[in-house]
């Protein structure tokens, strides 16, 4: 029998951190009230501000002192956040197989056969743009 953790897999976000993170891979560096705003302000500046604190102790923003506020910006990639999620997903629920990730996207639709041609390309090397070999020349 498997052995589960009840604490967050390292390196993936929740969907409010995704949400704040998101703004600031837009917006760049922002103060509080600009990551706020962009999130549509139903958020209070103060769970913002501890979510921003929650990020900066798991190393996912950093922050410098701007007057009397700080900034916020991104300190993991969006490529980095993307692999971690993709990563544990892949982990929890296909037993680590891409295979088994791979055939429920299939199974669900959730990809279009032109998509699959794509990443088909991809796989192959020519880089799955959709172009020849010869159209790029």
């Amino acid at each position: 029998m498997a052995t589960y953790s009840r604490g967050r897999t390292s390196g993936v976000l929740t969907p409010l951190e995704l949400e704040i993170m998101q703004v600031l891979w837009a917006a760049g560096p922002s103060p509080v009230a600009a990551v706020q705003e962009r999130l549509g302000g139903g958020l209070a500046y103060t769970t913002v501000q501890t979510m921003l604190n929650v990020l900066l102790r798991k190393k996912k923003v950093r922050r410098t002192q701007a007057g009397r506020a700080f900034t916020y910006e991104a300190a993991v990639s969006r490529d980095r956040a993307t692999t971690a999620a993709i990563t544990d997903l892949m982990s929890r629920m296909f037993g680590g197989s891409g295979e088994a990730m791979l055939m429920a996207l299939i199974n669900t639709r959730a990809i279009t056969p032109e998509q699959i041609e794509r990443a088909s390309r991809l796989v192959n090397g020519d880089g799955g743009t959709g172009e020849s070999e010869e159209e790029t020349r």
